[in-house]
């Protein structure tokens, strides 16, 4: 593993916020992004890493080397904050060489490696300008570039997307994604941005108050939370108490469902997750797990829209491409997860 954390621990004095016996290992030119509630330590976990914050308990691992007492410098990792850090009075090539110059390369070759970075971030033509004469897009891209110039071990970046506008996120989202790629980096990735974790990472980890609760490909994690609370955090949810009613069935208080029971006994009390993607408009082709109700909210967001319908008493979150009245819906079978209720917060 290129990175490896093992029960790394970091509180910060007088509390219990923090880090506490994280285990996490990065693959070779792996992106795992790390998701969570404000505060739930995710930029600690980057900090401790990076070396930035000591380590209280556990080990970090880096290339194999244990560099858990070693400061920043000496551990060798490309890191991008959420501000970039530009140095104002420097031009875009002086920037991106400054990793270089501390190492002590000279002119004309950190010249040469600065112009071949900004060419790959695209900014060939932008490397005498100075940081305030760029967009924030090109800012980052330059701090990108400073990252990896110096060929580091790894990758860390601290929501390096949250100062853009929205315009802007999705392009550099998928360029930074391309860089890490042909770079073949292991990259830690800590976000606030749900949408950016899934479609970027190879795994995505979720911390809950100062520990990982999951990690997992991001189609597993969103089809297959591994707590309610996950489910509810990551992306939209339909969460209804149940109760499995016999073998490939399950109890609601609207209405008993069909869908695969495997690995739950009879009259074990579950979550039932259902996604709103999987509400499906229209009564069923098959008569299977039909519901019918009124659409008490209807949210137009262009693409798509997000409808509750109220089914006996029950809210039911829909999410369609359909524009026509709605009255019934159904879900298919394979659209129900079963969540033990145990898992419960």
């Amino acid at each position: 593993m290129t990175v490896a954390v093992s029960r790394l621990t970091h509180l910060y004095p007088g509390t219990t916020l923090g880090i506490s016996d994280v285990d996490l290992a990065l693959g070779p030119g792996e992106l795992v992004a790390v998701i969570g509630a404000s505060g739930c330590g995710k930029s600690t976990l980057l900090r401790a890493i990076a070396g930035f914050l000591p380590a209280q308990a556990g080990t970090v691992t880096i290339a194999g080397v244990d560099v858990t007492g070693l400061p920043p410098r000496a551990r060798n990792l490309g890191i991008v904050f959420q501000h970039y850090a530009l140095f104002p009075h420097m031009t875009a090539w002086e920037n991106v060489a400054y990793a270089l110059k501390v190492r002590g390369i000279g002119r004309a070759d950190r010249r040469r490696r600065a112009a071949d970075m900004l060419a790959l971030v695209g900014l060939a033509d932008f490397a005498d300008a100075l940081p305030p004469r760029l967009s924030g897009g090109q800012q980052q891209r330059i701090a990108l570039a400073r990252a990896l110039v110096f060929e580091p071990a790894a990758l860390l970046l601290d929501e390096p997307l949250s100062a853009l506008d929205a315009a802007l996120r999705g392009g550099m989202r998928d360029e930074i994604r391309r860089l890490q790629q042909a770079h073949g980096i292991s990259t830690l990735h800590v976000t606030h941005d749900q949408e950016e974790a899934l479609s970027m990472a190879d795994r995505v980890a979720v911390m809950d108050k100062g520990r990982l609760v999951q990690v997992a490909p991001p189609r597993e994690l969103y089809d297959h939370p591994a707590t309610a609370a996950i489910a509810a955090f990551v992306g939209h949810a339909n969460l209804w108490p149940g109760r499995v009613a016999g073998d490939g069935r399950v109890a609601t208080a609207f209405a008993t469902l069909a869908t695969t029971t495997r690995g739950h006994a009879d009259g074990a009390a579950v979550t039932v997750l259902v996604r709103p993607e999987r509400i499906f408009p229209g009564p069923p082709p098959d008569g299977v797990n039909g519901l019918e109700g009124r659409v008490v909210r209807d949210r137009f967001l262009g693409a798509v829209r997000r409808f509750d319908l109220d089914v006996a008493g029950t809210l039911v979150l829909g999410e369609t491409s359909d524009r026509r009245t709605i009255a019934a819906v159904h879900i298919p079978p394979d659209g129900i997860q079963l969540i033990p209720a145990e898992r419960r917060p």
